[in-house]
């Protein structure tokens, strides 16, 4: 470890005295290593203790909110569903009773999402190309006229394990986006295929784009490009997708100025 040290001695010899340091010495060099660790560690593991307390607790606090406003909603619900009945029996124009039907119905499906947030939905076997059809029709009638709506799907059906208010609700959310980034004008376009193990749902706009260091970003919760959003709808998404249906959902392609392509990938079943 050492160079050795020379001992000279008469008649031409010369001995070597070989050393190293002791054991200790070298333990102790290593100690304040090891607290600073230790500390780093603790530091760490208390942080992380704090972190995860203040996100349960921001948790709690959304659902609580997302189910008194379900609550809320329920009460003027059953008077709107009573008044209708009683427009029905005074012939009013079919045709406007229906549509009000519609988004009676639409408040009640909303109140039903809301309720569900905070526990696990429960998933049933359901065709992926109708359902997400039913979420595109809906805000495609409701829309601005100078969109252009594409939807393309395979002949056939695709199953997967759903529930069908809460994908619906992703499908509104990533179409609703879309249609703002273009600010009520463009191409809007929806395209299901599926391989052996997977079904992938893309939705297309040629909106204003995202830079490619946000791909990620705009999935966690409050981050919005909106002056009055509250940075909720992505990450909602993500968590029914990924968390509920043990999908995934992530920007696949977006150019600046050009558009966007975000991808949903479910299970798919037989």
């Amino acid at each position: 470890q050492n160079n050795p040290i020379e001992i000279d001695f008469a008649k031409n010899r010369t001995q070597y005295i070989y050393y190293r340091n002791s054991d200790l010495l070298n333990k102790l060099s290593y100690y304040p290593l090891t607290l600073i660790l230790i500390l780093a560690l603790f530091l760490a593991l208390i942080y992380m203790m704090f972190t995860s307390n203040k996100v349960a607790e921001q948790n709690k606090l959304w659902t609580g909110m997302a189910k008194e406003t379900a609550h809320q909603i329920g009460t003027p619900l059953s008077s709107l569903l009573g008044w209708i009945a009683i427009l029905k029996m005074e012939n009013v124009d079919d045709k406007y009773v229906d549509e009000i039907e519609k988004d009676v119905h639409r408040l009640n499906t909303i109140a039903n999402r809301f309720s569900k947030i905070g526990s696990l939905p429960s998933l049933k076997k359901l065709d992926v190309i109708s359902v997400t059809k039913n979420a595109y029709n809906y805000l495609e009638y409701r829309s601005s006229k100078q969109i252009s709506f594409t939807f393309e799907s395979p002949e056939g059906k695709l199953y997967s394990d759903l529930n069908e208010e809460l994908y619906g609700w992703v499908i509104e959310n990533l179409i609703k986006n879309a249609i703002d980034a273009m600010l009520g004008k463009g191409e809007l376009s929806v395209h299901i295929n599926s391989d052996s193990k997977k079904i992938k749902i893309n939705i297309l706009d040629t909106g204003k784009g995202i830079n490619k260091s946000l791909f990620k970003k705009i999935f966690k919760p409050g981050y919005t490009s909106k002056k009055r959003g509250w940075g909720l709808g992505l990450s909602l998404s993500k968590r029914i997708i990924e968390d509920y249906h043990n999908g995934k959902i992530f920007v696949k392609k977006s150019e600046v100025q050009k558009g966007t392509n975000i991808e949903i990938l479910l299970d798919k079943i037989s």
